[in-house]
């Protein structure tokens, strides 16, 4: 779990939740030499709660610790973007496109105000450079916890500051280590699994932020064989739930968000060849002039399946999947590999049987 000092410079900025992750990532930097400064932003209302338990945190591994607002930014580049999508029939993914646009961003404008010239999160992966001499996110050494497709879309000024302490280290070390330090609590402590400015649902998000759940027409071969209680309520791959019976199972397939229809089919139908993907952002190269063997994740929790990246018009790429894969939805991110290299990533815009 070792790394070095960068440039000499020994002030760090780190985004601290008061979680394990961050706390133990704050005394591995205090280990390698860094002077660490934690900081907590706030991101919405709810988290407020976790400032006491961050300052706490720092307290114990005798750190300074400040707190930003950001909430403002946060419901305009985060929380709008995603209920708009929802209602467009889109399943988007925020917490990729938050990282590059609204966590590291608000963690880097503390940093330059309090005087570091770094910044660290707790994320499980690492930084490196490519052999095209540019900045990159590199799996996490941990393949259960690696965190590198969510920190496919930071750009190269962002990962040329950022520092990733727990890239060399496994969950058991973390929590081990979380107890030496005499944080037994934060040890024990669960993980989070909802979005954050969600956490009733995404059902009671979009109703309260007056999206219309009108009932529909599921479609299966052109032909209506049910209703659907509003097309927020489904995702595209989606097997249980539907409430259509048949002699195999049905999958969610797409939406059409126009006719509010929400399009089903069988396993075989709900396989994908290709993909269509925009709004990229490379790391490793600095852009695609000609088809690039590589493999591509096109979920989070996915695995990563070889393919072909071909150039299209209007900054888009064409995705040739070497085998088929379970559909996956439009707005979630495709991001793509060499190795455990991130090359970069985009959001899928059209998936293609």
């Amino acid at each position: 779990m070792g790394f070095l000092l960068k440039d000499g410079e020994k002030r760090i900025a780190l985004g601290m939740s008061g979680g394990v992750d961050s706390s133990v990532a704050a005394a591995l930097l205090q280990r390698a030499g860094w002077e660490v400064v934690g900081v907590t932003c706030v991101f919405t209302s709810d988290g407020w709660t976790a400032v006491d338990d961050a300052r706490l945190a720092c307290e114990r591994l005798g750190i300074e610790h400040v707190v930003r607002d950001c909430r403002v930014e946060f419901e305009e580049l985060v929380v709008a973007p995603f209920v708009r999508a929802y209602v467009s029939g889109l399943t988007p993914s925020p917490c990729v496109a938050c990282n590059a646009q609204v966590k590291v961003p608000s963690l880097m404008r503390a940093a330059d105000e309090l005087g570091c010239a770094y910044v660290a999160t707790g994320h499980y992966a690492r930084v490196a450079r490519s052999d095209e001499d540019r900045w990159t996110v590199v799996c996490a050494e941990d393949a259960a916890k690696d965190q590198s497709y969510m920190l496919a879309m930071l750009a190269q000024d962002q990962l040329a500051r950022l520092v990733l302490p727990l890239g060399g280290a496994t969950k058991e070390q973390v929590r081990a280590l979380a107890a030496e330090l005499g944080m037994p609590e934060l040890a024990e402590k669960p993980e989070s699994q909802d979005i954050c400015f969600a956490p009733s649902g995404y059902r009671a998000l979009l109703a309260e932020r007056g999206a219309s759940f009108a009932s529909g027409p599921i479609m299966l071969d052109g032909r209506e064989v049910g209703r659907h209680t509003g097309l927020a309520d489904y995702t595209v791959g989606q097997r249980k739930g539907i409430g259509v019976a048949g002699p195999e199972p049905y999958y969610v397939t797409g939406k059409n968000a126009a006719l509010n229809q929400l399009l089903i089919g069988t396993g075989e139908q709900a396989r994908i060849e290709r993909v269509v993907v925009g709004s990229l952002n490379w790391q490793a190269v600095a852009d695609l002039a000609q088809p690039l063997e590589a493999t591509v994740k096109l979920r989070y929790r996915s695995c990563a399946c070889p393919c072909i990246i071909v150039p299209g018009e209007n900054s888009r790429v064409f995705v040739r999947l070497a085998e088929s894969q379970p559909t996956t939805a439009p707005g979630q991110y495709a991001v793509f590999y060499r190795d455990s290299t991130v090359l970069g990533g985009g959001m899928i815009e059209e998936v293609c049987s």
